[in-house]
């Protein structure tokens, strides 16, 4: 018996329903990825308020950057030398002190839509710059090919080219491309159609702010471009983020389903070269879709045929091989890769997954057990919300990893560290969510921590004993107040300030106290909890009650401030490679301590908090030591065995550390502490 149009109807509703269920699940639900963007947001907001006229400005742009954390997407940063800016016509120039300024001019009528030459008005101030200078037409252009070679490795070492970015992995796992790019403060007349195309989406004051916000340039040029070596291509990057956001939740997770498709079913048996979608092609998609209002209400019970909308476009695309850019559409996105035999083999693959219908959906692994259940449940009730799904604890982890991941503020000096201040006390005056409140006060912590120290080094120097005790006494307050509302952790840092400051019996004082939250069983440690005692201890409190009470995170030191000279040399070999901070394990970082501070006062203690040390290290099995924190574990095991003259240990120790993923980059360290053990041993 045959199903009626309207049993079919309420068939999709249910599928979709299940769908967007599973899709909360994989893609996240509204709460993490507001979770997400906002403590993102606020961390940019910071760090554009402290970067200098002359510095670097950094934004992250991408996948991650939008909200998703899916497995395998890589990291996308953007950055730009804040003192030089594209102007689109010469009286805009007036708006810049250009005693100061760097300008550069878009010369964009001999170039491709989407690309152009940038013309230098006025002196480079980065070496970067003037190296990548040519000449044409008796007027001096940026190169891109050049800029690009001479940028591709200034984030991380080692990158290699990658379009217009610097590619690579960090410790082997998380792939990163970073985009060195010039911005510019006016929206382009070559993107002023989109302008007017804007009627019902994204909302005026949206509209406004992406407008207001301009472009960037990114390096590289059109393959069949008249200047391929010089061209630059527009970049649309915050404008698209923009965009992202003023999604509802159903198109968001429509834009994921369309990326799993991509990932999981067109792409998935195809090596790199033979890609010819990729996830730029889905969201441009989806934009067009949601834009010219094909589907008027996007919601739970019709996500699916959101997404056979954006598929039945692609393929109309993938025929006439034109894919129109968003903001340009007169830039055809396939031109150069879609199109011949190519785009034939592509259309008839897309075509044949569209004769399946829905059914194809099948073929993706993450999503495949969700539709099996459906189908062979077909009366199995789904209710759509979000509330189902997570947890308080869910949600909480989630909270504190993001913020985690950002917290360290990479101060150098006491003016820096001033400045950071003064930004978190304005920013606490504006309108804020509750998200970046809490990422404002662990920023607020770091700052703290970081201005101890280099308060204290400064006056170290000087060497004048009244500056000296004015400067400790405002110094040691600082980490005190960071530990009322940072984690638990954060206690550590008062211990190190002891420590450093030959306080050892304070020192331990604060490292007992440490210990006993740390070994309380609901703590969460990265995302490592009992659900259940966690909920019991501090479930229904606020985050900063929990952040206190049971939440710890790693140590993580700034390599240009000195906080345990035991760790100089780890700091110096790290910044030689140009890496910004040490993270150490926080039961590492409390042993570690306990064993420097009893070596003034119990040297029996001393050797007890070693053994601690050693059987943590030699027998986690990643519970307190991941994978990537061996390296400076085994470092900090030898370094202590060393000072206690057991040299063959620490030899072992350093050896073990040599041979982890070299994260941290202190090898050079390790091989100098390795000679010096080996020289100070007995020959037999």
């Amino acid at each position: 018996m045959e199903s009626s149009p309207a049993e079919l109807c309420e068939g999709l509703r249910h599928m979709s329903e299940a769908m967007f269920m599973a899709l909360c699940e994989i893609v996240g639900t509204s709460q993490q990825v507001a979770i997400r963007r906002e403590t993102r947001d606020i961390r940019e907001m910071v760090e554009r308020r402290v970067t200098p006229y002359d510095g670097v400005m950094e934004m992250m742009s991408g996948s991650h950057r939008e909200g998703f954390r899916l497995e395998g997407s890589d990291l996308d940063f953007m950055f730009w030398p804040n003192n030089h800016r594209v102007i689109m016509d010469m009286f805009q120039s007036e708006y810049y002190n250009i005693t100061n300024t760097t300008l550069i001019l878009s010369e964009s009528y001999e170039s491709p839509p989407g690309f152009t030459l940038l013309q230098l008005l006025t002196p480079a101030t980065y070496s970067e710059v003037q190296s990548a200078c040519v000449r044409m037409n008796d007027r001096v252009y940026i190169s891109s090919s050049i800029y690009r070679e001479l940028t591709c490795s200034f984030a991380y070492p080692n990158s290699t080219v990658h379009g217009p970015c610097g590619s690579g992995s960090i410790a082997g796992r998380l792939e990163y491309d970073t985009a060195f790019c010039f911005a510019c403060d006016f929206w382009p007349p070559s993107a002023s159609s989109w302008i007017d195309r804007c009627h019902s989406w994204p909302g005026p004051e949206v509209v406004e702010d992406i407008i207001r916000n301009g472009c960037h340039f990114v390096a590289i040029g059109h393959q069949l471009g008249p200047h391929k070596n010089e061209e630059w291509r527009f970049s649309f990057s915050q404008a698209e983020y923009k965009c992202v956001c003023a999604m509802n939740h159903s198109q968001f997770l429509t834009y994921g389903l369309l990326k799993l498709f991509l990932k999981e079913i067109v792409n998935q048996h195809l090596n790199e070269n033979n890609k010819l979608l990729c996830s730029y092609h889905m969201k441009t998609c989806i934009f067009w879709v949601i834009e010219q209002n094909t589907l008027p209400h996007w919601c739970p019970q019709n996500l699916l045929v959101g997404f056979w909308t954006c598929f039945k476009l692609l393929l109309k695309w993938v025929y006439e091989g034109i894919c129109p850019n968003f903001f340009i559409p007169q830039n055809n996105l396939f031109l150069t890769k879609v199109h011949g035999s190519a785009q034939n083999r592509l259309f008839l693959q897309l075509h044949e997954l569209y004769k399946k219908g829905l059914a194809c959906l099948l073929q993706s692994s993450s999503i495949r057990s969700y539709i099996i259940d459906v189908l062979y449940n077909p009366r199995l009730f789904v209710r759509a919300d979000e509330i189902l799904i997570k947890s308080e604890v869910d949600y909480d982890t989630e909270l504190f990893f993001e913020i985690n991941r950002m917290a360290t503020v990479h101060t150098v000096n006491l003016h820096s560290c001033v400045k950071y201040l003064y930004t978190v006390e304005q920013l606490l005056n504006s309108p804020l969510t509750h998200y970046q409140v809490v990422m404002l006060q662990t920023l607020t912590a770091s700052i703290l921590q970081s201005t101890a120290f280099v308060l204290h080094n400064m006056y170290t120097i000087t060497g004048v004993n009244k500056h000296m005790y004015i400067a400790d006494k405002i110094s040691r307050q600082m980490p005190k107040l960071a530990a009322k509302f940072g984690f638990v952790s954060d206690m550590l840092y008062l211990a190190m300030y002891y420590y450093k400051t030959l306080r050892y019996r304070e020192a331990l004082s604060i490292i007992e106290m440490t210990k006993v939250k740390l070994v309380q069983p609901y703590l969460m440690y990265h995302e490592h909890v009992d659900r259940e005692r966690y909920t019991e201890a501090v479930g229904g409190q606020s985050w900063s009650t929990k952040m206190r009470q049971a939440v710890a995170w790693d140590i993580i030191l700034n390599n240009e401030i000195c906080y345990i000279n035991e760790l100089i040399p780890e700091q110096q070999s790290a910044l030689q490679n140009r890496w910004p901070s040490l993270h150490i394990p926080v039961f590492v970082m409390l042993h570690f301590l306990e064993f420097l501070c009893y070596r003034h006062i119990d040297t029996t203690l001393s050797q007890a908090a070693l053994d601690e040390l050693q059987v943590l290290i030699h027998h986690d099995q990643g519970l307190y030591v991941l994978d990537l924190h061996r390296e400076i574990s085994w470092e900090i095991l030898g370094i202590c065995q060393q000072i206690t003259g057991n040299l063959q240990d620490a030899l072992y120790s350093y050896q073990q550390s040599l041979t982890q993923y070299p994260v941290h980059n202190i090898r050079t360290a390790t091989q100098r502490r390795t000679q010096d053990v080996v020289q100070s041993t007995p020959h037999q």
